[in-house]
């Protein structure tokens, strides 16, 4: 067991290869469909797909399209010439004997994004992202003394990003693959689900006592953001043992074992030159020209950092600010963040629209036991979270009673249009007449002797008992405040 002042004396560094699958309707080279989730086993596939001879690649454009989207979601620009390599190797489920990829020239160069760990933000740089052919999937059956292999996907279109060795502990590796998620999802770049492995992430670690890197390891397919953090922790705390034993690290690939939190050995790291890589001959290289850059960049949406930005202007938290930011992607027709823009010169306004999403509608909309209606648009929403704004600015409505409507004008069978009128007619409204709140305030005042005694010894904890209870008698339509005013001045302080 390491001690944590041998912790420190190492220095963790990190680097991710994050693999993410392209949202296009067809495979890279082949025109298969994309779409292997739940497709019986060897259904997608064609000649290429088995490698056989004769058989050509031809580029799928729309992959192209969407890597250079990915490249201003990486805060850079697509690469002008970018061209396929093919990358060596001899395994079951890669028939072609190599994977077309980008080694020389990859399509996205020199990114970064930032991220935000413990109020901090840090630059992460992205070293290159290249497009490249999935290989297919091999299985291997418990207690079998053989391997099944699935085609389906084998030329599904990835791009795989290459981070800068720039993080330095598991909760930056685990924010990294958050915001790079959240990145793909807003540019409509891939599904990215992490179920589905549309997302996969390999993590290198090493520690070192110097400036110079230690030997690394390769932890791969990891495709849940706990599983970045728990590799992490558990190949720093391993390579940080061994080193103090006077062992060596292998430079080796590494699986995780989510059972038992922690990862084992597969086989020896390759190096490039193993790969025997060479420029593919059958594929001519990617040439985009500034009209076609440009007409990319002008489709983009903004992203997630910018989001950030604005709502952080609005006053709020981090947590409140990953709630909504995850949400827009969660619930795809329901928009959250346009609404807020929309109203962002009234701050205060879009503070508390902001924060009704998080903690009211958001949770509400993931209540499977809840149907929200289809009468609801997100312009009707708007209308009715400002008339709600209104009522309860006018002592109209309390906070309480403001989530009961909520809740029935969502969920309500047809479409609501005057907020009022429905708050009213579901008795909701706040009773504000100060001639019967005063009377419901004598009343519970002659129930309550001891209460209101104590509240005249100036114990003022027991007002609030008391104002509980005339809420309770007045079924919550009194006013709050108005009925504290009206207990006071009943016991004359």
């Amino acid at each position: 067991m390491i001690t944590e002042d041998t912790r420190k004396q190492y220095t963790v560094t990190i680097g991710i290869e994050c693999h993410v699958q392209l949202k296009t309707a067809t495979k890279l080279f082949t025109a298969i469909g994309n779409d292997a989730r739940d497709a019986v086993p060897n259904t997608l596939v064609g000649p290429l797909c088995f490698g056989l001879p004769g058989t050509l690649p031809v580029l799928n454009r729309e992959a192209v399209r969407l890597a250079m989207r990915a490249a201003f979601a990486l805060g850079t620009a697509p690469q002008k010439y970018s061209a396929f390599d093919r990358k060596h190797y001899f395994y079951p489920d890669l028939p072609l004997g190599y994977q077309i990829t980008q080694f020389e020239h990859p399509i996205i160069r020199d990114g970064a994004i930032e991220i935000i760990v413990d109020g901090k933000k840090k630059r992460i740089g992205i070293h290159e992202a290249h497009i490249e052919a999935d290989a297919g999937k091999s299985t291997h059956p418990a207690g079998s003394d053989y391997s099944l292999v699935d085609l389906n996907r084998a030329g599904t279109p990835l791009l795989e990003i290459v981070s800068e060795p720039d993080m330095h502990s598991a909760e930056e590796a685990k924010t990294y693959a958050k915001e790079l998620y959240l990145r793909m999802k807003y540019a409509d770049v891939s599904d990215a689900n992490l179920y589905y492995g549309n997302m996969r992430f390999d993590v290198n670690v090493s520690v070192s006592k110097t400036s110079e890197f230690g030997t690394r390891t390769e932890t791969k397919n990891l495709n849940s953001f706990r599983s970045v953090e728990k590799t992490v922790e558990y190949e720093t705390k391993r390579q940080i043992e061994l080193l103090e034993k006077g062992e060596k690290i292998v430079q080796e690939t590494r699986g995780w074992d989510d059972a038992k939190q922690r990862t084992f050995s597969q086989r020896s790291k390759e190096d490039a030159h193993d790969y025997r890589y060479f420029p593919d001959p059958d594929l001519p290289p990617i040439e985009l020209d500034d009209e076609l850059i440009e007409a990319v960049r002008s489709e983009m949406p903004v992203m997630p950092d910018v989001w950030r930005e604005r709502l952080q202007g609005f006053g709020l938290d981090e947590a409140q600010i990953a709630t909504l930011l995850e949400g827009e992607i969660e619930l795809p027709q329901v928009k959250y963040l346009p609404l807020i823009a929309e109203v962002s010169e009234n701050t205060a306004f879009a503070k508390v629209l902001a924060n009704w999403f998080v903690n009211f509608e958001l949770p509400l909309r993931h209540d499977e036991s809840v149907a929200v209606s289809e009468h609801v648009t997100n312009q009707s929403r708007l209308h009715m979270y400002q008339a709600v704004n209104e009522l309860i600015e006018a002592n109209k409505l309390s906070s309480s009673n403001a989530k009961v409507l909520f809740t029935k004008v969502l969920t309500s069978a047809d479409p609501v249009t005057d907020i009022a009128a429905f708050a009213a007619q579901h008795g909701l409204v706040q009773e504000s007449d100060e001639g019967a709140i005063k009377a419901i305030v004598e009343a519970v005042l002659a129930a309550n002797p001891k209460a209101a005694e104590d509240v005249k010894n100036g114990e003022m904890k027991a007002i609030g008992f008391l104002v509980g209870q005339v809420m309770k008698q007045s079924q919550g339509r009194a006013n709050p405040q108005l009925a504290q005013k009206l207990i006071k001045e009943c016991l004359g302080i």
